[in-house]
């Protein structure tokens, strides 16, 4: 059977060939951006999106990718084209990594950092939706934890990064009231922003609320919940919102690219609307399924374990 293939700085290599350095910036410093984005029914959704998105988070990193967001819808292609003859009938994950590089001995202060070329590597790897069965048939109980987000004007919230050491930590914290809680983080005022790997909203009286966009990462499957809205005859907006207004919503979802939406049932303990998965929540995971023919929960069920 053929290899997986990544890509990592100008060549196609095997993924077990697709490794860093120990002196490269992303584990000296963890100064690297990320992004990742899904196929459906194996072509690529909102590459276009995602890649700008990454280009933007590298911008301001300043780390130079060395080459335009054209050429890497391309060498997205390839990559899905080439693993997807590895990963028949599945649906693959395709991820962006870039470093701001190598330095020439260890450093331990950025003071070095940009004198050297970036490192840029993309790799793909098949959807784990049997991860996922719970959290769509059951939903997801979420734990405030008392590490705390990072505050956008100690690191803008725009980029999408790999410094999540605080995260790691508060789910950590999380899994000490509940093992399989995901953490939801509030800032430095009580505000809900955001989980390690999704979006958060609620629902309430047919208006879907999302967290300010300056305190939290803009997802390209929430600019969907945005998009969608309105077809469903429901408000969308953005403001502040508490754990107050979560426990007193109608529904709470979260909201990614993995696997669009999932129904948060309870947050610390407490349960949000019926403590079931709601009716809005699988209205608008089947308008987005009719929009990429996939019956996205119904794909996450059926997995394997």
């Amino acid at each position: 059977m053929a290899e997986p293939i990544a890509y990592l700085n100008g060549r196609y290599v095997s993924n077990s060939q697709c490794v860093l350095p120990i002196y490269d910036a992303g584990i000296v410093l963890g100064a690297a951006v990320t992004d990742l984005l899904r196929t459906f029914r194996g072509e690529p959704y909102a590459a276009k999106e995602h890649v700008h998105r990454f280009f933007e988070s590298a911008r301001y990193a300043y780390i130079d990718l060395g080459m335009t967001e054209s050429e890497m819808l391309e060498i997205v292609e390839r990559l899905v084209t080439h693993n997807l003859e590895v990963w028949p009938e599945r649906e693959l994950a395709i991820v962006f990594y870039a470093t701001a590089g190598e330095f020439p001995v260890y450093a331990g202060s950025a003071g070095m950092a940009g004198s050297q070329q970036a490192t840029v590597c993309l790799h793909c790897f098949p959807l784990p939706f049997e991860l996922w069965k719970p959290a769509v048939a059951d939903g997801v109980h979420v734990v405030t934890p008392a590490q705390r987000h990072v505050h956008p004007n100690t690191l803008s919230s725009k980029v999408k990064h790999r410094n999540r050491l605080h995260m790691w930590i508060g789910d950590h914290q999380a899994h000490l009231v509940d093992p399989k809680a995901v953490g939801l983080y509030l800032d430095l005022d009580g505000n809900v922003t955001e989980t390690g790997g999704a979006n958060f909203v609620i629902l309430k009286q047919d208006t879907i609320v999302s967290p300010n966009r300056n305190n939290i990462l803009w997802g390209v499957s929430l600019d969907t919940v945005r998009r969608l809205s309105g077809s469903l005859s429901l408000e969308f907006c953005e403001r502040d919102i508490q754990i107050h207004d979560v426990v007193n919503a109608d529904e709470a979802w979260l909201c990614t690219t993995p696997y669009f939406l999932a129904p948060v049932v309870k947050i610390n303990g407490l349960t949000v609307g019926t403590g079931r998965p709601g009716p809005v929540w699988r209205r608008m995971v089947d308008a987005f399924s009719d929009e990429v023919g996939v019956d996205i929960v119904q794909q996450i069920l059926d997995s394997s374990t």
